[in-house]
Protein backbone atom coordinates (compact mmCIF):
# COMPACT_ATOMS: atom_id res chain seq x y z
CA UNK A 1 0.00 0.00 0.00
CA UNK A 2 1.41 3.38 -1.03
CA UNK A 3 1.23 5.91 1.80
CA UNK A 4 1.28 8.85 -0.60
CA UNK A 5 3.64 11.82 -0.61
CA UNK A 6 0.98 14.06 0.94
CA UNK A 7 1.27 12.04 4.15
CA UNK A 8 4.92 11.02 4.03
CA UNK A 9 6.46 14.12 2.50
CA UNK A 10 8.58 11.80 0.36
CA UNK A 11 8.33 12.06 -3.43
CA UNK A 12 9.44 9.06 -5.39
CA UNK A 13 12.27 9.74 -7.85
CA UNK A 14 11.58 6.92 -10.24
CA UNK A 15 14.29 8.03 -12.64
CA UNK A 16 16.89 7.66 -9.89
CA UNK A 17 15.44 4.28 -8.91
CA UNK A 18 15.90 3.14 -12.52
CA UNK A 19 19.58 4.05 -12.55
CA UNK A 20 19.87 7.64 -13.71
CA UNK A 21 22.07 9.90 -11.61
CA UNK A 22 20.76 12.98 -9.83
CA UNK A 23 23.06 15.10 -11.98
CA UNK A 24 21.70 13.60 -15.18
CA UNK A 25 18.13 14.06 -14.00
CA UNK A 26 18.60 17.69 -12.95
CA UNK A 27 20.29 18.47 -16.25
CA UNK A 28 17.49 16.86 -18.23
CA UNK A 29 14.82 18.81 -16.34
CA UNK A 30 16.66 22.11 -16.81
CA UNK A 31 17.27 21.43 -20.50
CA UNK A 32 13.62 20.58 -21.08
CA UNK A 33 12.51 23.80 -19.37
CA UNK A 34 14.97 25.83 -21.43
CA UNK A 35 13.94 24.11 -24.67
CA UNK A 36 10.22 24.55 -24.06
CA UNK A 37 10.39 28.12 -22.81
CA UNK A 38 13.51 29.55 -24.44
CA UNK A 39 14.55 27.25 -27.27
CA UNK A 40 14.69 28.04 -30.97
CA UNK A 41 11.62 28.73 -33.10
CA UNK A 42 11.16 25.03 -33.88
CA UNK A 43 11.17 24.09 -30.19
CA UNK A 44 9.88 26.75 -27.81
CA UNK A 45 6.22 27.40 -27.08
CA UNK A 46 6.58 30.32 -24.62
CA UNK A 47 6.49 33.92 -25.81
CA UNK A 48 6.54 37.17 -23.86
CA UNK A 49 3.85 39.75 -24.66
CA UNK A 50 4.25 43.38 -23.69
CA UNK A 51 5.89 44.44 -20.46
CA UNK A 52 4.03 42.06 -18.15
CA UNK A 53 2.53 39.20 -20.15
CA UNK A 54 3.49 35.90 -21.65
CA UNK A 55 1.74 32.93 -23.20
CA UNK A 56 2.21 29.34 -24.31
CA UNK A 57 1.29 28.95 -27.97
CA UNK A 58 -0.56 25.94 -29.32
CA UNK A 59 1.72 25.72 -32.33
CA UNK A 60 -0.58 23.36 -34.20
CA UNK A 61 -3.63 25.60 -33.97
CA UNK A 62 -1.93 29.00 -33.61
CA UNK A 63 -3.92 29.92 -30.52
CA UNK A 64 -3.45 30.31 -26.77
CA UNK A 65 -5.45 27.92 -24.62
CA UNK A 66 -6.32 27.85 -20.93
CA UNK A 67 -4.97 24.30 -20.94
CA UNK A 68 -1.51 25.47 -21.96
CA UNK A 69 -1.51 28.61 -19.83
CA UNK A 70 -2.42 26.72 -16.68
CA UNK A 71 0.00 23.92 -17.55
CA UNK A 72 2.76 26.47 -17.99
CA UNK A 73 1.93 27.98 -14.61
CA UNK A 74 2.17 24.56 -13.00
CA UNK A 75 5.57 23.96 -14.59
CA UNK A 76 6.75 27.37 -13.42
CA UNK A 77 5.66 27.03 -9.81
CA UNK A 78 7.20 23.58 -9.52
CA UNK A 79 10.54 24.89 -10.78
CA UNK A 80 10.43 28.17 -8.79
CA UNK A 81 10.10 30.32 -11.92
CA UNK A 82 8.02 33.17 -10.50
CA UNK A 83 8.73 35.57 -13.35
CA UNK A 84 7.30 33.27 -16.00
CA UNK A 85 4.43 32.26 -13.71
CA UNK A 86 3.37 35.86 -13.18
CA UNK A 87 3.59 36.68 -16.87
CA UNK A 88 1.35 33.72 -17.74
CA UNK A 89 -1.18 34.56 -15.04
CA UNK A 90 -1.20 38.26 -15.93
CA UNK A 91 -1.93 37.43 -19.59
CA UNK A 92 -4.59 34.89 -18.65
CA UNK A 93 -6.40 37.28 -16.35
CA UNK A 94 -6.15 40.23 -18.74
CA UNK A 95 -7.22 38.52 -21.95
CA UNK A 96 -8.95 35.24 -21.13
CA UNK A 97 -11.01 36.11 -18.06
CA UNK A 98 -14.66 36.84 -18.85
CA UNK A 99 -16.39 39.60 -16.90
CA UNK A 100 -19.87 39.40 -18.38
CA UNK A 101 -22.37 37.09 -20.00
CA UNK A 102 -23.22 33.46 -19.38
CA UNK A 103 -19.60 32.55 -18.58
CA UNK A 104 -18.76 35.49 -16.34
CA UNK A 105 -16.03 34.45 -13.92
CA UNK A 106 -14.61 31.73 -16.20
CA UNK A 107 -11.75 31.94 -18.71
CA UNK A 108 -12.20 31.81 -22.50
CA UNK A 109 -10.51 28.58 -23.49
CA UNK A 110 -9.01 29.87 -26.76
CA UNK A 111 -7.54 33.26 -27.66
CA UNK A 112 -5.37 34.62 -30.43
CA UNK A 113 -1.79 35.56 -29.53
CA UNK A 114 -2.79 39.24 -29.61
CA UNK A 115 -5.24 38.55 -26.78
CA UNK A 116 -8.47 38.65 -28.78
CA UNK A 117 -10.86 35.82 -27.97
CA UNK A 118 -11.50 32.99 -30.38
CA UNK A 119 -14.10 31.50 -28.07
CA UNK A 120 -16.37 32.85 -25.37
CA UNK A 121 -16.65 29.48 -23.65
CA UNK A 122 -14.49 27.85 -20.97
CA UNK A 123 -12.80 24.45 -20.76
CA UNK A 124 -12.80 23.02 -17.22
CA UNK A 125 -9.36 21.43 -17.43
CA UNK A 126 -7.90 24.92 -17.67
CA UNK A 127 -9.81 26.15 -14.64
CA UNK A 128 -8.77 23.28 -12.39
CA UNK A 129 -5.09 23.66 -13.31
CA UNK A 130 -5.28 27.44 -12.83
CA UNK A 131 -6.62 26.86 -9.33
CA UNK A 132 -4.02 24.29 -8.33
CA UNK A 133 -1.12 26.33 -9.71
CA UNK A 134 -2.38 29.45 -7.91
CA UNK A 135 -2.65 27.67 -4.57
CA UNK A 136 0.86 26.32 -4.95
CA UNK A 137 2.14 29.79 -5.90
CA UNK A 138 0.53 31.27 -2.80
CA UNK A 139 2.12 28.64 -0.59
CA UNK A 140 5.53 28.85 -2.23
CA UNK A 141 5.92 32.59 -2.78
CA UNK A 142 3.17 34.26 -0.76
CA UNK A 143 0.29 36.40 -1.99
CA UNK A 144 0.82 39.81 -3.54
CA UNK A 145 -1.38 42.56 -4.89
CA UNK A 146 -4.21 41.75 -7.28
CA UNK A 147 -4.07 39.81 -9.58
CA UNK A 148 -1.15 38.17 -7.78
CA UNK A 149 -3.20 37.53 -4.64
CA UNK A 150 -2.94 33.92 -5.70
CA UNK A 151 -4.94 32.19 -2.99
CA UNK A 152 -7.89 34.59 -3.26
CA UNK A 153 -7.90 34.20 -7.03
CA UNK A 154 -7.91 30.41 -6.62
CA UNK A 155 -10.72 30.34 -4.07
CA UNK A 156 -12.86 32.73 -6.07
CA UNK A 157 -12.45 30.67 -9.22
CA UNK A 158 -13.38 27.47 -7.39
CA UNK A 159 -16.48 29.19 -6.04
CA UNK A 160 -17.48 30.17 -9.56
CA UNK A 161 -16.93 26.61 -10.79
CA UNK A 162 -19.52 25.32 -8.31
CA UNK A 163 -21.95 28.20 -7.91
CA UNK A 164 -22.24 29.62 -11.42
CA UNK A 165 -25.87 29.49 -12.45
CA UNK A 166 -27.34 30.15 -9.02
CA UNK A 167 -28.42 33.56 -10.25
CA UNK A 168 -30.09 31.97 -13.27
CA UNK A 169 -27.17 32.72 -15.61
CA UNK A 170 -24.75 30.07 -16.79
CA UNK A 171 -23.85 26.65 -15.42
CA UNK A 172 -21.42 25.15 -12.91
CA UNK A 173 -18.44 23.15 -14.21
CA UNK A 174 -19.28 20.15 -12.05
CA UNK A 175 -22.51 18.22 -11.83
CA UNK A 176 -23.51 19.08 -8.29
CA UNK A 177 -25.37 15.81 -7.77
CA UNK A 178 -22.86 13.18 -8.90
CA UNK A 179 -19.81 15.43 -8.22
CA UNK A 180 -18.32 14.77 -11.69
CA UNK A 181 -16.59 17.39 -13.82
CA UNK A 182 -18.31 18.23 -17.11
CA UNK A 183 -16.70 18.48 -20.53
CA UNK A 184 -17.98 22.07 -20.67
CA UNK A 185 -20.42 23.74 -18.27
CA UNK A 186 -23.52 23.50 -20.46
CA UNK A 187 -23.45 19.73 -21.12
CA UNK A 188 -24.10 16.65 -19.02
CA UNK A 189 -21.23 14.35 -19.88
CA UNK A 190 -17.58 14.25 -18.94
CA UNK A 191 -14.03 13.92 -20.23
CA UNK A 192 -12.15 11.24 -18.24
CA UNK A 193 -8.86 13.10 -18.66
CA UNK A 194 -10.28 16.07 -16.75
CA UNK A 195 -10.62 13.99 -13.57
CA UNK A 196 -7.96 15.05 -11.06
CA UNK A 197 -8.91 13.56 -7.69
CA UNK A 198 -5.50 14.46 -6.30
CA UNK A 199 -6.33 18.12 -6.94
CA UNK A 200 -9.77 17.82 -5.36
CA UNK A 201 -8.26 16.44 -2.17
CA UNK A 202 -6.33 19.70 -1.89
CA UNK A 203 -9.25 21.88 -2.94
CA UNK A 204 -11.09 20.31 0.01
CA UNK A 205 -8.44 21.80 2.30
CA UNK A 206 -8.04 25.26 0.79
CA UNK A 207 -11.33 26.30 -0.86
CA UNK A 208 -13.91 28.41 0.92
CA UNK A 209 -15.26 26.41 3.90
CA UNK A 210 -18.76 25.97 2.50
CA UNK A 211 -17.38 24.07 -0.52
CA UNK A 212 -14.85 21.79 1.15
CA UNK A 213 -17.14 18.83 1.63
CA UNK A 214 -18.05 18.92 -2.06
CA UNK A 215 -14.43 18.61 -3.08
CA UNK A 216 -13.80 15.73 -0.72
CA UNK A 217 -16.76 13.91 -2.28
CA UNK A 218 -15.59 14.87 -5.77
CA UNK A 219 -12.25 13.15 -5.17
CA UNK A 220 -14.05 9.92 -4.28
CA UNK A 221 -16.47 10.27 -7.20
CA UNK A 222 -13.67 10.87 -9.72
CA UNK A 223 -11.73 7.81 -8.64
CA UNK A 224 -14.87 5.75 -9.00
CA UNK A 225 -15.51 7.29 -12.40
CA UNK A 226 -12.05 6.52 -13.73
CA UNK A 227 -12.53 2.91 -12.75
CA UNK A 228 -15.69 2.62 -14.84
CA UNK A 229 -14.51 4.81 -17.74
CA UNK A 230 -11.29 2.84 -18.35
CA UNK A 231 -11.81 -0.35 -20.35
CA UNK A 232 -11.62 -3.48 -18.16
CA UNK A 233 -9.09 -5.20 -20.42
CA UNK A 234 -7.01 -2.46 -22.07
CA UNK A 235 -7.31 0.28 -19.44
CA UNK A 236 -7.96 2.77 -22.26
CA UNK A 237 -10.41 5.63 -21.70
CA UNK A 238 -12.39 7.54 -24.32
CA UNK A 239 -11.97 11.25 -24.85
CA UNK A 240 -15.62 11.91 -23.93
CA UNK A 241 -17.76 9.65 -21.76
CA UNK A 242 -21.20 9.67 -20.22
CA UNK A 243 -21.61 9.75 -16.47
CA UNK A 244 -21.93 5.96 -16.41
CA UNK A 245 -18.45 5.72 -17.95
CA UNK A 246 -19.54 4.53 -21.39
CA UNK A 247 -17.93 6.22 -24.41
CA UNK A 248 -19.76 9.23 -25.80
CA UNK A 249 -19.22 9.08 -29.54
CA UNK A 250 -21.89 11.58 -30.55
CA UNK A 251 -19.20 13.95 -31.87
CA UNK A 252 -16.64 11.27 -32.73
CA UNK A 253 -14.77 11.49 -29.43
CA UNK A 254 -15.70 8.16 -27.91
CA UNK A 255 -12.31 6.64 -28.68
CA UNK A 256 -8.84 6.70 -27.16
CA UNK A 257 -7.09 9.71 -28.67
CA UNK A 258 -5.23 12.88 -27.64
CA UNK A 259 -7.24 13.93 -24.55
CA UNK A 260 -7.30 10.37 -23.28
CA UNK A 261 -3.54 10.15 -22.94
CA UNK A 262 -3.69 12.22 -19.77
CA UNK A 263 -5.69 9.60 -17.87
CA UNK A 264 -2.57 7.48 -17.38
CA UNK A 265 -0.55 10.41 -16.06
CA UNK A 266 -3.36 11.55 -13.77
CA UNK A 267 -3.70 8.10 -12.26
CA UNK A 268 0.06 7.97 -11.74
CA UNK A 269 0.20 11.33 -9.98
CA UNK A 270 -2.88 10.63 -7.87
CA UNK A 271 -1.26 7.43 -6.65
CA UNK A 272 2.05 9.19 -5.98
CA UNK A 273 0.45 12.03 -4.03
CA UNK A 274 -2.29 10.20 -2.13
CA UNK A 275 -2.01 6.44 -2.68
CA UNK A 276 -5.77 6.35 -2.19
CA UNK A 277 -6.91 3.88 -4.84
CA UNK A 278 -5.13 0.60 -5.47
CA UNK A 279 -7.37 0.08 -8.50
CA UNK A 280 -5.27 2.73 -10.22
CA UNK A 281 -2.35 0.31 -10.10
CA UNK A 282 -4.32 -2.21 -12.12
CA UNK A 283 -5.41 0.40 -14.69
CA UNK A 284 -1.85 1.67 -15.08
CA UNK A 285 -0.58 -1.89 -15.60
CA UNK A 286 -3.20 -2.51 -18.29
CA UNK A 287 -2.42 0.70 -20.18
CA UNK A 288 1.27 -0.05 -20.09
CA UNK A 289 0.73 -3.63 -21.23
CA UNK A 290 -1.29 -2.35 -24.19
CA UNK A 291 1.51 -0.06 -25.39
CA UNK A 292 4.64 -1.87 -24.21
CA UNK A 293 5.33 -3.67 -27.49
CA UNK A 294 4.00 -1.05 -29.90
CA UNK A 295 6.32 1.12 -31.96
CA UNK A 296 5.64 4.80 -31.16
CA UNK A 297 5.82 5.50 -34.89
CA UNK A 298 2.70 3.37 -35.22
CA UNK A 299 0.65 4.83 -32.34
CA UNK A 300 -2.91 5.41 -33.54
CA UNK A 301 -6.43 6.27 -32.56
CA UNK A 302 -7.95 3.23 -30.84
CA UNK A 303 -11.34 2.08 -29.75
CA UNK A 304 -11.26 1.65 -25.99
CA UNK A 305 -11.21 -2.12 -26.55
CA UNK A 306 -7.89 -1.65 -28.39
CA UNK A 307 -9.08 -1.89 -32.00
CA UNK A 308 -6.78 0.37 -34.05
CA UNK A 309 -7.93 2.94 -36.59
CA UNK A 310 -5.96 3.99 -39.63
CA UNK A 311 -5.52 7.46 -38.13
CA UNK A 312 -2.09 7.95 -36.58
CA UNK A 313 -1.52 9.65 -33.25
CA UNK A 314 -1.09 13.40 -33.52
CA UNK A 315 1.02 13.44 -30.37
CA UNK A 316 3.16 10.31 -30.03
CA UNK A 317 5.71 12.02 -27.76
CA UNK A 318 2.91 13.02 -25.43
CA UNK A 319 1.69 9.44 -25.33
CA UNK A 320 5.20 8.19 -24.55
CA UNK A 321 5.30 10.70 -21.68
CA UNK A 322 1.95 9.82 -20.14
CA UNK A 323 2.59 6.08 -20.39
CA UNK A 324 5.85 6.64 -18.54
CA UNK A 325 4.15 8.74 -15.87
CA UNK A 326 1.77 5.86 -15.25
CA UNK A 327 4.79 4.05 -13.79
CA UNK A 328 4.25 6.02 -10.58
CA UNK A 329 1.28 3.72 -10.02
CA UNK A 330 2.17 0.64 -12.08
CA UNK A 331 3.86 -2.39 -10.57
CA UNK A 332 3.87 -4.56 -13.67
CA UNK A 333 6.72 -5.70 -15.91
CA UNK A 334 6.50 -2.74 -18.32
CA UNK A 335 7.04 0.19 -15.97
CA UNK A 336 10.81 0.45 -16.33
CA UNK A 337 10.78 -0.14 -20.09
CA UNK A 338 8.30 2.69 -20.69
CA UNK A 339 10.23 5.09 -18.45
CA UNK A 340 13.42 4.27 -20.37
CA UNK A 341 11.59 4.87 -23.66
CA UNK A 342 10.56 8.27 -22.35
CA UNK A 343 14.06 9.09 -21.09
CA UNK A 344 15.49 8.35 -24.52
CA UNK A 345 12.89 10.49 -26.30
CA UNK A 346 13.76 14.17 -26.82
CA UNK A 347 11.30 17.02 -26.62
CA UNK A 348 9.33 17.33 -29.82
CA UNK A 349 10.10 19.95 -32.44
CA UNK A 350 7.95 21.24 -35.27
CA UNK A 351 4.36 22.27 -35.71
CA UNK A 352 2.67 19.80 -33.35
CA UNK A 353 5.08 20.18 -30.44
CA UNK A 354 2.87 22.12 -27.98
CA UNK A 355 0.72 19.38 -26.47
CA UNK A 356 3.47 16.77 -26.58
CA UNK A 357 5.94 18.95 -24.74
CA UNK A 358 3.48 20.00 -22.05
CA UNK A 359 2.89 16.34 -21.26
CA UNK A 360 6.63 15.69 -21.59
CA UNK A 361 7.50 18.31 -18.98
CA UNK A 362 4.86 17.04 -16.57
CA UNK A 363 6.18 13.48 -16.89
CA UNK A 364 9.75 14.61 -16.34
CA UNK A 365 8.79 16.56 -13.21
CA UNK A 366 6.69 13.74 -11.81
CA UNK A 367 9.14 10.93 -12.52
CA UNK A 368 11.99 12.91 -10.95
CA UNK A 369 10.04 13.63 -7.76
CA UNK A 370 9.83 17.34 -8.60
CA UNK A 371 6.04 17.53 -9.07
CA UNK A 372 5.27 18.41 -5.46
CA UNK A 373 2.37 19.46 -3.29
CA UNK A 374 3.29 22.92 -2.00
CA UNK A 375 1.69 23.29 1.41
CA UNK A 376 1.00 26.48 3.39
CA UNK A 377 3.75 27.41 5.82
CA UNK A 378 1.55 26.60 8.80
CA UNK A 379 1.01 22.98 7.72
Amino acid sequence: MNEGAFYSGVYRNLLHEYGYSDEEIDEKVLNAWNDIFYGDEETKIYYTHGDKGGYLLDTGNKDVRTEGMSYGMMMAVQLDKKGEFDRLWYWSKKYMYMTEGEHEGYFAWSCNPDGSKRSNGPAPDGEEYFVMALFFASHRWGDGLEPFDYSTQAKNLLRTCLHQGENGKGYPMWNLNNKLIKFVPGVEYSDPSYHLPHFYELFALWSYPEDRNFWKEAAVASREYLNIACHPETGLAPEYAYYDGTPNNERGYGHFFSDSYRVASNIGLDYEWFGADERGVEIANKIQAFFAHKDPKDYRRYSVDGTPFEEKSLHPVGLIATNAMASLAANGPNAKHLVELFWNTPVRTGVRRYYDNCLYMFALLALSGKMKIWLPENC
